[in-house]
């Protein structure tokens, strides 16, 4: 073969080998948004009351997609920001309060005794109130800035020990209370953990995945998957930490979240200024959209009084980080308006789609 011939033929080759890499290279198609639909949403666990229905519900309206995931499937929440904090279990009505303490071994019944006499972790019952809870109202910045567990320090002494009462709200088991401790492990987080009366604890690596808003852990089962990836909902539906009145924190049901801290926002709508039906893209800018976690709450339905049942004057339009918009109306979630408590049925409509 005379050099010509042989370069011909490398040159061949390569161009053979590139074009099946091009063709190997996986091609990413990423589906146009729902244009809407109507959901049944499975907040039933099994034959519980539909007040205290065991399941959270996450919607996303672009994918036409419900996640139930049982609400005491989880404890603590680890943001995956840059910012290093933890949540608790708002939908258990968890609770919390730091000792001027930094080892668990160090903790033992004693360091109890007077927050069971006066009920401090007891929920709207003891002295603690909100002061025990996570935020309920206003925007990511407020939620992260006051969150009971306090930011999580570099400097591993100045980080405190912390009694959690796991909460039970609508539920009839024990959860029971916990001594924890979170110090950073690089970008990440190492909880440390145990029951009041244990004089050793256990130890969890939780990571950060900025994917997620948070990441979840169990006491019992250690890490769990919770709320879908960030971009991947807009709602939550279920029961709530939230408020009886402006001093007592209260366990509500119904209650929807928006994916406040994925960056979704929400506007409410009242049909005495335009009907469902009617709301159009050229309606959008009237409308007040506010990124709070209560955007929506629990405005939208009516439990005690005369009518019971879905409020027929309003509805709600929501915005993902994407730039979609959808009109939200809650259609049934009551007998009194033919629905079920606990499987609420909602119907949404593309109004706008992102670019």
């Amino acid at each position: 073969m005379n050099n010509f011939s042989k370069i011909f033929t490398c040159l061949c080759l390569s161009a053979a080998m590139l074009s099946c890499k091009k063709d190997n290279d996986p091609i990413v198609v990423v589906p146009p948004p729902s244009d809407g639909s109507k959901l049944t949403l499975n907040g039933l666990i099994g034959a519980e009351a539909g007040s205290s229905a065991g399941n959270s519900v996450f919607v996303d309206f672009s994918a036409d997609k419900q996640t139930a995931v049982a609400r005491a499937s989880w404890d603590l929440g680890f943001y995956s920001g840059t910012d290093f904090k933890v949540i608790l279990n708002h939908s258990m009505g968890a609770t919390a309060i730091a000792l001027d303490k930094n080892d668990l071994t160090k903790v033992t019944a004693a360091d109890t005794t007077a927050l069971a006499l006066d009920n401090t972790l007891a929920i709207g019952q003891g002295a603690g109130g909100f002061a025990t809870i996570d935020p309920v109202e206003g925007g990511v910045a407020a939620y992260l800035a006051g969150t009971v567990i306090k930011t999580v320090s570099a400097t591993d002494a100045d980080n405190k020990v912390y009694i959690v009462n796991r909460g039970a709200a609508g539920t009839t088991e024990n959860r029971g209370w916990q001594k924890i401790r979170v110090i950073r492990n690089g970008n990440g987080y190492t909880l440390q953990y145990a029951k009041i009366n244990e004089t050793t604890f256990k130890t969890l690596a939780v990571n950060k995945d900025a994917a997620f808003n948070f990441k979840y852990i169990s006491f019992v089962k250690g890490a769990v998957e919770v709320e879908p990836a960030k971009a991947n909902w807009d709602i939550q539906w279920g029961l709530s930490t939230y408020k009886a009145s402006a001093t007592i924190p209260y366990t509500f049901s119904d209650f929807v979240l928006i994916n406040f801290v994925g960056g979704v926002q929400a506007a409410e709508v009242l049909t005495s200024k335009v009907s469902y039906a009617d709301f159009k893209e050229s309606d959008l800018a009237s409308a007040t959209f506010v990124a709070d976690r209560d955007a929506i709450a629990g405005k939208w339905r009516i439990t005690s009084g005369t009518p019971l049942g879905v409020k027929t004057d309003r509805f709600y339009v929501v915005k993902d980080p994407s730039g979609n918009v959808y009109k939200l109306k809650f259609v049934s979630f009551i007998s009194n308006d033919g629905g079920e408590r606990g499987k609420p049925v909602i119907e949404y409509k593309l109004v706008k789609k992102g670019s």
